[in-house]
């Protein structure tokens, strides 16, 4: 019996599914389905009319029999010697009759609550979801605590346990003020275990890192994996909003460069901010019942820094602090495209974990370090440097247990030497050409002397200190350092409230390639006392 019941309410719950989809109103931009004379879904009164017209054709010329009177119209409906528009007028009349959930014939409503509650309980997250926009009664069933708690409890423990709450509720029977609070908890609890699971799920993958770069091994994996992908929106100074949709994304070693090719803007001076979302196309099953969690990454406004920082026949870029390219056609001023550069330190947290209005914030992590250090600070970094582009590596390097003496602490910056002019054997040259490709929707080209710099400063105990995902360009120097080279001298250089980067680059006519001398990394000595605690 017990079995044959619980395939009765089933039935029942899945027919309540049905009837919810016809019920609900209709999306924007679409039609409600048609209804028939009895105002359940059915052919409409404009597909039946041409059924009683081949039915009476047949006896037309003949005498007809004699009519009945014809009875008043029910008060609401407004009679009209147009055939069509009574049509129109008796279709939403049935279609108010439907809807209206005070009305007589609205059995769903006459069933006692217990029993409704009953079939609603054989319903998963999703199915409920989709109920609770039937009517205020099936919104105010749908989030019974009743129903969600036997979900909680099939899908994830046994149903002998309580909460600590409950049990304090009824063995020292708090008063019914406390009991309020509780309302909506089995919902709360299902929704943050499942998120709960699914964080577990990739925190684990990115657990084991790499002890070449400091940052997770499987950060590249766990993006594909999670179908991650990120959006842009982009309001203009006249207040319009436009959403643009990734187009490709390039990953390297240590940061992913993410392109979107279809702009259609005026001119990069109008546009007023950028907000980049994280956005998760394929959401957990247990999860999917609404639109696409957005999680806000950056905002650049109308006040962040810009600079042209190269250009060839057809585009110049436009670099906005922080990491945001744009393209933008030369003599038409047209934005063609915008790219961004996006760091691996936390890029998982901060497409996932945050909000669409607020960036994610992790917890503040002191590092292990001995206080009673007097050079707390100044030594045991090691640094992680790249020099690439959307397909290629243009240099790379490696370097630990990089040291600040106190004498090097100059205009509140530390410095740290990654190449050092005096020691040839630190110096390199960059492979291939120095380069940054580009591609609009119809055409794509390649910028000579740009690149992107990606920077990763790890501490003494090997964690992120420091990190940069940016453009950079080539310039002239304009006072050429010394060195042992014969040729024109040029700088590369970075700069933001943590510090900044300072390479020197020599042009070599015979090999026709850039030789990197002098490479330096300037630490804020305020981040630095700020990340050890220090005050002095």
């Amino acid at each position: 019996m017990a079995a044959g019941r619980g395939e009765f309410y089933s039935s029942v719950a899945e027919g309540f599914l049905r009837l919810s989809a016809q019920l609900a109103p209709p999306a924007p931009g679409t039609r409600a389905p048609a209804l028939s004379s009895r105002g359940v879904p059915g052919p409409g009164r404009r597909q039946a009319e041409p059924e009683r017209r081949r039915a009476g054709g047949r006896g037309r010329g003949k005498k007809r029999g004699r009519q009945l009177p014809q009875a008043e119209p029910p008060a609401g409906k407004v009679e009209t010697s147009n055939p069509k528009e009574g049509t129109r007028t008796k279709h939403g009349a049935d279609l108010l009759k439907v809807r209206d959930s005070s009305s007589k014939d609205n059995y769903l409503e006459r069933l006692p609550t217990e029993i409704l509650i009953k079939i609603l309980s054989y319903l998963n997250a999703p199915s409920l979801f989709c109920i609770s926009h039937v009517s205020k009664l099936f919104l105010r069933l749908a989030n019974d605590d009743v129903v969600w708690q036997k979900i909680y409890m099939s899908e994830f423990m046994s149903q002998t346990w309580k909460p600590r709450t409950a049990d304090v509720l009824e063995t020292k029977g708090v008063a019914t003020e406390m009991e309020d609070q509780l309302v909506g908890h089995w919902k709360k609890m299902y929704f943050r275990t499942v998120a709960g699971q699914e964080m577990d799920k990739w925190r684990r993958e990115l657990k084991a890192k790499s002890p070449y770069t400091g940052l997770p091994r499987q950060t590249e994996w766990v993006l594909r994996n999670l179908n991650m992908s990120w959006e842009l929106t982009v309001h203009d100074r006249s207040g319009s909003e436009s959403c643009l949709h990734m187009s490709r994304a390039h990953f390297s070693e240590s940061s992913v460069i993410v392109c979107w090719n279809k702009c259609n803007f005026s001119s990069h001076r109008h546009i007023a901010s950028i907000q980049l979302h994280g956005v998760r196309k394929e959401a957990p099953k247990s999860l999917k019942i609404g639109k696409d969690w957005r999680s806000l990454i950056l905002r650049v406004d109308r006040d962040s820094p810009r600079r042209v920082i190269g250009k060839d026949k057809l585009m110049k870029l436009v670099h906005v602090s922080p990491g945001v390219i744009i393209g933008v056609w030369r003599g038409q001023g047209n934005v063609a495209f915008i790219m961004i550069s996006l760091h691996f330190h936390k890029l998982v947290e901060k497409s996932l974990l945050g909000s669409p209005a607020c960036p994610y914030s992790g917890p503040v992590e002191r590092p292990l370090s001995c206080s009673w250090d007097p050079k707390l600070g100044l030594h045991g970094y090691t640094l992680h440097f790249v020099l690439h582009n959307t397909g290629t590596a243009i240099m790379s390097g490696h370097s630990r247990q990089l040291s600040c003496r106190t004498v090097q602490i100059q205009h509140g910056l530390l410095e740290l030497r990654f190449i050092n002019r005096t020691n040839v054997s630190q110096h390199r040259s960059l492979s291939g050409n120095v380069n940054l490709p580009w591609k609009s929707d119809s055409l794509e080209g390649s910028v000579e002397n740009c690149c992107i710099m990606t920077m990763t400063l790890l501490d003494e105990s090997q964690e992120p200190f420091w990190c940069v995902s940016s453009p950079i360009c080539i310039r002239m120097a304009e006072k050429p350092p010394r060195s042992d080279y014969s040729g024109e001298c040029f700088l590369m250089d970075y700069r933001d409230a943590d510090g900044k980067v300072k390479m020197e680059l020599v042009w070599l006519k015979e090999e026709k390639q850039f030789f990197l001398f002098g490479l330096t990394v300037y630490v804020s000595v305020f981040k630095v006392y700020k990340y050890y605690g220090r005050s002095s």
